[in-house]
């Protein structure tokens, strides 16, 4: 089970989400993530943010609904979103990110970077498109996909040490990638399985699916 969050950002489609929202314990939408979920006529438990993004026919849905909203000023430091991932952790439960991309280029980089934020460490976050998962690794993690997948390794914050990688086209063994270089990207899975063994630093793993084989 797993606590779902919608953002802001563009989704062409969204009923490949259905099967996430049957199995969510929790759903929460950050202000404008709304529109994903009215598209849906699917209820969240809460909307959290200032409330400057919801066109109107989606604020009525909601009041009609009497769905729980928490108003915050919108003159603040946290993005909505980042709002949103704070009060998701006290659920103690994986947390699956919706709506993530697209639009401004600073508010999707922004976006993509709460994954690594200081409060959020001890959460299990990951960032969900349709064909696509991302998350940060910072010690020993297994992913689980197709040969021919594509996996992009990328450093944030800093150098990363690559203890070892199992499953890849082109392993890594005690190698460092460097914070700003693109050496990690566009890697291949060989099994249904890879791991990637993180000595030190954060690893934003990208697991792109090879759709044409499902």
């Amino acid at each position: 089970m797993s606590v779902l969050i919608f953002a802001n950002g563009e989704m062409s489609d969204v009923c490949w989400t259905r099967p996430f929202l049957q199995e969510a314990t929790f759903i929460i939408a950050a202000d404008g993530g709304c529109r994903h979920l009215y598209r849906l006529q699917w209820q969240p438990d809460v909307v959290i943010g200032d409330m400057d993004s919801l066109p109107a026919e989606v604020l009525t849905w909601l009041q009609t609904c009497a769905v729980d909203m928490r108003h915050h000023d919108p003159v603040k430091d946290e993005t909505d979103l980042e709002l949103a991932l704070l009060y998701a952790r006290k659920f103690d439960e994986d947390i699956l990110l919706f709506g993530m991309l697209g639009g401004r280029v600073d508010q999707m980089l922004a976006n993509v970077l709460l994954l690594a934020h200081p409060h959020l460490h001890d959460s299990s976050i990951q960032l969900v498109e349709e064909y696509e998962r991302a998350w940060l690794i910072t010690a020993r993690s297994r992913i689980w996909g197709q040969p021919g997948d594509t996996i992009s390794l990328i450093p944030i914050g800093g150098d990363v040490l690559v203890r070892a990688t199992v499953g890849l086209r082109w392993p890594l063994a005690n190698s460092v990638l460097i914070f700003g270089e693109a050496r990690g990207v566009s890697n291949v899975m060989t099994a249904v399985s890879a791991t990637v063994d993180v000595a030190s630093g954060q690893l934003l793993c990208i697991h792109t699916l090879d759709h044409k084989k499902r």
